[in-house]
């Protein structure tokens, strides 16, 4: 699948795991959109590596058609913690990401990549009974099954990434990546997370695929269907050389 233009969406460029698929992300010659609801952070994202940087509420249809116009790909990395957030109505996790992918199907965009979590449709078993029970009257769960529904439903190369428990801890560089639901468990650092999310943009692999996601320090018990992938090497901006902001809008990777 061809994707032309070399700009890419990343929505959630504020939040804890973002900032680290922002800071992949700039190290390569793409044209990187940031978008965020806080109109605040636009110094700090374009100082992170941001070419662009949108204003917007992703439970906002306008919003989402707005930040996703002319980007070849959209990275998803948004999302809610159970808490006070939750009760009110509409969750950016279903509501959001489904206005995202709706607006990235009407605009051409051709790619989508997509954060979700273990505890997921079928990767329910990999949540701990308590852990799923909060989520589950939360809403969660239910408003990321509904995103991934809708975006396996899209005419759009996707790649769905279900991590476990997210961790701030250094980048381990050693994931267990497991295919087919309940494939693995246990927690995995959010800059582990950010990896994949930015390989999966340029591993042809991994399209219209669903992956469990833990580090192998993290792992909690037994790793089954677990998938051996020869992830692409991200593009280095230094690449383009001369080139100028040319350079920036070749292709991504075939």
């Amino acid at each position: 699948m061809a994707r032309n233009r070399g700009r890419v969406l990343l929505a959630g460029a504020t939040g804890r795991t973002g900032r680290h698929v922002l800071d992949a992300l700039a190290e390569t010659p793409l044209v990187v959109r940031a978008l965020t609801r806080d109109a605040d952070a636009e110094s700090d994202l374009r100082a992170r590596g941001a070419d662009e940087v949108v204003v917007g509420d992703l439970l906002d249809p306008d919003d989402a058609r707005r930040a996703v116009l002319d980007a070849d790909a959209v990275v998803s990395a948004v999302g809610v913690s159970a808490g006070l957030e939750t009760i009110r109505g509409d969750l950016v996790d279903g509501a959001g990401v489904v206005n995202l992918v709706d607006a990235a199907t009407a605009s051409g965009a051709q790619r989508f990549v997509l954060m979700s979590s273990i505890g997921v449709g079928d990767s329910k078993g990999g949540l701990p009974l308590s852990l799923r029970a909060i989520l589950t009257a939360s809403g969660v769960l239910s408003a990321k099954e509904r995103s991934e529904t809708r975006l396996r439903d899209a005419p759009l190369d996707h790649t769905i990434v279900r991590p476990g428990a997210l961790t701030d801890a250094p980048a381990t560089a050693d994931v267990v990546v497991g295919e087919g639901g309940d494939s693995v468990r246990g927690s995995v650092p959010r800059a582990d997370v950010a990896n994949v999310l930015a390989h999966s943009l340029f591993t042809r692999e991994t399209e219209n695929r669903t992956f469990e996601v833990v580090s192998r320090p993290g792992l909690r018990g037994r790793a089954d269907n677990v998938v051996d992938i020869d992830w692409t090497p991200l593009p280095r901006a230094e690449a383009a050389g001369d080139e100028g902001d040319g350079e920036r809008e070749r292709e991504l990777a075939e």
